[in-house]
């Protein structure tokens, strides 16, 4: 499921999953475009997308310096990180090569 973070007061409660992809990114942004074309291939796990433009203190918090940026969380716990943008192949590889 796709998810877009509306606010910050549920951000906990959105990424204490098994395992969740969160994507930030922003509108302006070319190479979010095209990610989101990719993002919305992904259903091994949950997607919160995150504006950088309206959440940067969750940016901060995970240290977003260039987007499309994408982090994958396991209970909450950051276990991995990919800047940039990928293919489809790439990143559902990625997603599930943290699944187990």
């Amino acid at each position: 499921m796709i998810k877009i973070l509306d606010n910050e007061e549920n951000f906990e409660e959105e990424v204490d999953k098994d395992l969740v992809l969160l994507y930030f990114y922003a509108d302006w942004c070319g190479a979010c475009q095209t990610m989101q074309k990719v993002i919305e291939n992904v259903t091994q796990c949950d997607v919160l997308k995150i504006n950088v433009d309206d959440f940067h203190m969750v940016a901060k918090e995970y240290e977003v310096m260039s987007i499309p940026t994408m982090y994958l969380l396991k209970k909450g716990e950051a276990v991995a990180r990919k800047v940039g943008a990928l293919s489809k192949t790439e990143l559902l590889d990625w997603i599930s090569s943290y699944q187990k």
